[in-house]
């Protein structure tokens, strides 16, 4: 077999190509922006992209490449049912729900009066989505109608900006004061306040839809497990101070004993029934019950290399350093 790569640094790339090399698998780099891309790959059995929901291009390109692929009889990563839903918290919504998996209560509403209805009739807090991003970005608590009403007519108005400015900056200072950042990461975060990046200023804006949660009280923290095939593994994300978001706040528990097992038995359900390559889900509990918030394709590599172990899909335990982004390739070339 030959796999074809795309490359982007810091990104599972890293290590695919580290794993080809040292275990004799032919592969060649490619440019999956390049426009003659499908002719590239002629000679490939196989293409992988950690494509990137921040990244444009990403965005503009990949999955219409991989699919495309996939229906020539391509093997790919992501494949269509792992990633179709990548960073589209409405689609998943909606994919959940289809196969009855304990999602958090969401709403989608497309039109402006059926979502001031709902507003005017629906209980405090609730959690407003836009349909993109990560590490809590685009998440605000809506504590009141009012605050609902104001997002609503944004939304079907002016529409949102992808990139929060101040949240942003709010975010880099937070972190900052935790010893999370550096000054200059502050810095940074304060010049953003009034030079938005690139991937901004080509987004469209966000408008046409509104999206909400349930937000679920007296929960200190997340548990995020990722699944790959038939193993997975899971941290705790602690919320950050004074708010109720865990998602991107740096504040990780790895032991064992912090995590709640029924997530990992879930995750494992749930996957199965998506088929997914690999999934990321995050959870939170209720009534002792875990919920889903949403799910990813994609992770951050370095936050989980200080995971103790993995289970299997046994719920048996092994002890010890491991490389996801190998397991992801040898189930490739396995299928």
């Amino acid at each position: 077999m030959k796999i074809g790569i795309h490359h982007r640094n810091n990104s599972f790339s890293d290590r695919w190509i580290q794993f080809c090399q040292e275990n004799s698998i032919d592969f060649k780099i490619v440019d999956a922006f390049h426009s003659d891309i499908i002719e590239h790959l002629k000679d490939c059995d196989a293409f992988m992209w950690h494509h990137h929901h921040a990244d444009f291009k990403d965005v503009t390109a990949a999955k219409k490449i991989l699919f495309a692929l996939e229906h020539a009889g391509i093997k790919v990563f992501p494949d269509f049912k792992t990633g179709w839903h990548f960073d589209d918290k409405v689609a998943q919504k909606y994919l959940l729900e289809a196969i009855n998996a304990p999602l958090v209560p969401s709403y989608v509403f497309y039109d402006k009066q059926q979502a001031l209805n709902w507003a005017k009739e629906t209980t405090y807090p609730k959690v407003f989505k836009l349909k993109g991003g990560a590490g809590a970005s685009n998440v605000k608590l809506v504590r009141s109608y009012s605050q609902a009403i104001a997002l609503i007519n944004t939304a079907f108005g002016c529409g949102f900006a992808q990139f929060d400015r101040l949240g942003y900056f709010k975010e880099r200072f937070n972190k900052f004061k935790n010893g999370k950042d550096t000054f200059l990461g502050v810095l940074k975060g304060f010049a953003r306040v009034f030079i938005v990046p690139e991937f901004s200023k080509q987004q469209p804006v966000e408008k046409g839809y509104i999206y909400f949660q349930e937000f679920i009280s007296n929960n200190d923290s997340d548990i995020r497990v990722i699944v790959i095939g038939d193993k997975a593994f899971a941290i705790k994300r602690m919320v950050r101070e004074n708010d109720f978001r865990a998602s991107g706040s740096g504040n990780i528990i790895y032991d064992k004993n912090e995590i709640n097992e029924n997530c990992i038995k879930l995750a494992f359900e749930v996957n199965s029934k998506i088929e997914s390559a690999c999934t990321a889900f995050d959870f939170v509990i209720h009534d002792d019950k875990p919920l889903i918030v949403e799910i990813s394709y994609g992770f951050a590599i370095s936050a989980y290399d200080s995971c103790p172990g993995y289970w299997d899909s046994n719920m048996d335990w092994y002890e010890g350093h491991f490389n996801p982004q190998q397991w992801v390739i040898e189930n490739l070339i396995k299928k």
